[in-house]
Order: C-alpha cells, then sequence, then structure tokens
C-alpha cells in the first residue's frame, strides 16, 4: 500500500465519494476494492479517521430510511394520481384535441410487507412463536405424537 493513501480519501471529493458509494449499497469489501485497498484497511482507516466513517455512515443511513419509508408506504397501502394523455386525430394525423384524464389509483396494503415491518419493529407481541407460547408448543407436539401412535 503506498504511503499515505488514506490522504486521498480524506478530501471533500473522496468524502463525497465514499458517501455516495455507501448509498448505492456497496458492502465494505466492495468498498474497499474500489478504494484499491483489502477490507482490513478499510476497517482500520474508519477507526482512526472518523470523517471515513461518517461519511460511510451517512450514505448507508440514507438508503435505509428510504427503504424503510418505501416499506412502510407497501405495508399500508397508498394512493397515486395517474395522467393519461387522450389524443384524437383527424385523418392526416392533424391534432383535434389533446385531453388529459387524471384517475386516482390505490394500492392496497401489503400484507406481508406488514408482516415483516411488525416482526422486526414489535418482535415482542408479532413474533411468530411468542415466548411464553414455548410450552403450550411442546404440549401440543406431544399431544400430536400421541395421536399418531394411536393409530
Amino acid at each position: 500500500m503506498a504511503k499515505g493513501k488514506y490522504q486521498k480519501w480524506l478530501t471533500p471529493e473522496g468524502l463525497i465519494l465514499l458517501e455516495a458509494w455507501a448509498r448505492d449499497g456497496l458492502t465494505d469489501e466492495q468498498l474497499a476494492a474500489k478504494m484499491g485497498i483489502t477490507t482490513s484497511t478499510l476497517y482500520a482507516w474508519k477507526n482512526k479517521y472518523p470523517d471515513i466513517s461518517e461519511a460511510l455512515k451517512r450514505g448507508k443511513e440514507v438508503v435505509d430510511i428510504e427503504v424503510e419509508n418505501a416499506l412502510l408506504k407497501r405495508a399500508k397501502g397508498y394512493e397515486y394520481l395517474e395522467e393519461k394523455v387522450e389524443i384524437e386525430e383527424l385523418p392526416g394525423g392533424v391534432i383535434k384535441s389533446r385531453k388529459v384524464v387524471q384517475t386516482i389509483k390505490q394500492v392496497a396494503p401489503d400484507v406481508g410487507a406488514a408482516a415483516f415491518w411488525l416482526k422486526n419493529r414489535r418482535p415482542d407481541v408479532w413474533r411468530d412463536r411468542p415466548a411464553d407460547s414455548d410450552d403450550n408448543a411442546g404440549q401440543i407436539e406431544n399431544l400430536l405424537k400421541g395421536l399418531k401412535a394411536d393409530e
């Protein structure tokens, strides 16, 4: 590794580039490869140079927030405005009229997105098997085994 190679990444341009790559979703391994360093060097630089660490955090936070917002929107359902342009032509291609038709469309809430959101945000209430049901689950399994043995 060339001495002082990190300095390039501490410039305003370098930090902006790192933030953009992080925002694009690059992993630490991919970031290191683009920077021309090893992943372990990237980890060391993140520990040693707060500007590098912060630029990468800022980039990743933006994307995480955008995805969270999109997931929540999909889980709840939403409306959007659709515009269609209707053109009436006369013979010879002459446009007689042009009209914009607006329609409000609805996207129904997505049960899968809602379940994913709730299981991650409220696992105490929404996990697949609440902690207090473990004993009941074991009892049910034993009952089922007993029924199969009787057959």
